[in-house]
This record gives C-alpha cells, structure tokens and sequence, in this order.
C-alpha cells in the first residue's frame, strides 16, 4: 500500500510539473502576441530604463491586435451607429458615410488622447522627458515643451530604443489601418467608395510604418496628433450634419484647425529636415545603430529636394481644401438665392390673387 500511494504521489507530482511546463509555455506564446517585444535594458543615471526597439516579432503582435480592432470595429457598429441609423432614417449613401465618419471619429478620439498622453508621459532612450516638463496645465505643458525644447525631435537620432508607451501606441496604430483593409469587405463600401479609401489607408500606413522603421517616432507621433485632430473635426461635423442639414458650424471650425495643423505640420518639416537632421551628431550610414540617411541631409541639394517634395505635398493638400471650401460657399449661396427667388414668387403670386380678388 505504501509503495502504491508513493507511486500515486509521484505521479501526481509529474503531471503538476508538466502542466507547470505547459502553462509556462502557452504563457510565453500569449505574451508573444499580447506584448510588445525586445525589450533591452538602457543604463541611466539613475539606473537602468527599460526600452524597446523593433523586429520581425512585432508583426505577430500587429496580427493580434488587428482582430482586436475588428472585434472593436463590430462593437461600435452594433451598439452605437446601427442604433442611431435606424432613428436618422439616412439613405444608402448617407448610411455609408455616416458609419464611415462614426467609426472614425471613435478612433480619432481615442487616438488624439492616447497620443497627447504619449507625447507627455513619454520618455526618451536616455530616461529624459522628450516632451513637457510637469508643470502648469496640461496645454500649458504642452506648447511650453515644444517651444522650449524644440531640438528633441531631432536630439540623440536615431531613436532606436522606444518607451513601453510610445511602441504600443504604434503597434496599435499599424493593427487599426491594417485592419480597415478587411473592413472594405465587411462593411460592403460601395466600388466608387473604395479607391478613395484604399488611398487614405495606404497614405496612413506608408507615415506610421517610415517613422516607426526610420526610427523617427517622435516628429511622427506630432504628425498624427496634428492630423488626427483635423481629422476629428472633420468626421464631427459630418455627423452633425447628417443629423441636422441646416447645422454646417463644425464646418467652420473644421476649417480653421485644418489650416492651423497644415502650417504647423509645414513648419516642422521644415525645422527638423532643414534645420534638424543636419546637424545630428551621427552623420554616418549605420544601419545597425538605425541611422539610416541623416547622412544625405548635408547634401543640400538632397535636402532642398525633400523640403520641395514636402512643400508641393502640403501645396496640394490646402489646393484640395480651398476647392473644397469655394465649392461649399458656391453651393449655399446657390442655394440662399433659389430660396429668395422662391419667396419672391410666392409673394407675386399672392399679391396676383389678392388683385384678383378685389377685381
């Protein structure tokens, strides 16, 4: 009997060590799709600092992360737009625009939060804050440190180690525009609908993946802070809009903080191509260390060419918005003066009828 429980007893010890291994090792996979990897340890003056670079392993996270966003994606049309959809009584054309904007306008949101949370919390490789110092309110913070300390954007490039922070945030950014890709199926875009889109995802991807890759993640990180901000006012108005056509107010303010983002997006371009990569310490190719090209910034003519390149961007994004705004004005005036021919006839008529009715 003895020798049997001793038997049992070891038995059951084995299995517990093998489902320890096997939990250990399902843990190691979950972690591998949950969390950001290589991670490597930054000494500090005070220590050391935890920091992450990139690699092939992140794309196993982005994959984990586009389901999320799918599963976000379906949640936000269940219970939210479909809900308001079947009170609005909105058209087939309509309807797509308004989930479109929806969807968006959540995203952007939560985006802009995130990436002003990022920008003030984050912390460069060197443990130092690359953004704001604590003090004052949170706007005050924020344009104190970028008009202070405006050489952070390029300081110490590359910035090849990343805050815990400030790689999620990019990972989750690459998973949400990956995963607008599959959404044209499932949302049903109209044909017409899906160039356009397909054009805005790829202009998207082609921003986050150069600045994560190129190792130019804070100028990138104020780039979609600008962006998404314009972007949110926008999609807002579109959906007030849809809901009251005589409300066009957002529009305006759509207007102003859209050419606001554009300068300020112009103006750093500008600072960090023309000013800023120059004068980086590193100036050699070193693809190990990720310097990848602020060596060709002190060829001026390479330099000028890009600022060019920007500059005829920039010129085309704001030709776009004026055409889009003269139509606009176009369009309400149209449509201000049928109304006061409309009243005008109306009054005519009435006043033929009431000398009739005298005659």
């Amino acid at each position: 009997m003895r020798v049997r429980r001793l038997h049992l007893q070891m038995m059951s010890c084995s299995q517990l060590f093998t489902a320890v291994d096997v939990s250990q090792v399902t843990a190691k996979t979950a972690f591998l799709f949950i969390l950001p990897q290589y991670n490597v340890s930054v000494p500090t003056a005070d220590g050391e600092l935890v920091q992450y670079h990139y690699g092939l392993k992140d794309l196993v996270t982005i994959l984990f992360y586009i389901f999320i966003a799918i599963i976000l994606h379906a949640v936000v049309q269940e219970y939210a737009l479909d809900k308001i959809n079947r009170r609005l009584h909105l058209s087939k054309v309509k309807h797509s625009k308004f989930n479109e904007s929806g969807q968006l306008v959540a995203f952007h949101l939560t985006s802009v939060i995130w990436c002003l949370y990022v920008v003030v919390t984050g912390h460069g490789a060197n443990g130092q804050n690359f953004g704001i110092p604590l003090c004052g309110s949170f706007l005050g913070k924020l344009m104190e440190g970028y008009i202070s300390n405006p050489r952070s954007l390029w300081e110490n490039y590359p910035h090849v180690y990343l805050p815990y922070q400030v790689k999620f945030f990019y990972l989750c950014q690459l998973a949400y525009w990956l995963h607008a890709l599959p959404e044209l199926y499932f949302q049903k875009v109209r044909k017409e609908e899906i160039p356009r889109q397909l054009r805005c995802i790829t202009l998207y991807l082609l921003h986050i993946t150069g600045a994560y890759l190129l190792n130019l993640t804070r100028l990138g990180l104020i780039l979609l802070l600008l962006q998404y901000l314009a972007e949110f006012f926008f999609h807002m108005a579109r959906l007030v809009y849809f809901t009251d056509e005589n409300n066009e107010k957002l529009f305006n303010v759509w207007a102003v903080v859209f050419v606001v983002t554009r300068l300020f997006t112009l103006t750093l371009y500008i600072l960090v191509i023309g000013f800023g990569l120059p004068r980086v310490e590193s100036q050699a190719l070193d693809p190990e260390r990720g310097n990848f090209f602020s060596f060709l910034f002190n060829n001026i003519l390479f330099r000028m060419s890009v600022l060019l390149l920007v500059c005829l961007f920039q010129a085309s994004v704001m030709w776009r918005f004026i055409h889009f705004q003269l139509r606009r004005w176009r369009e309400y005036w149209h449509e201000q003066s049928s109304r006061k021919r409309a009243a005008a006839a109306a009054g005519t008529k009435q006043q033929t009828k009431l000398l009739k009715r005298d005659s």
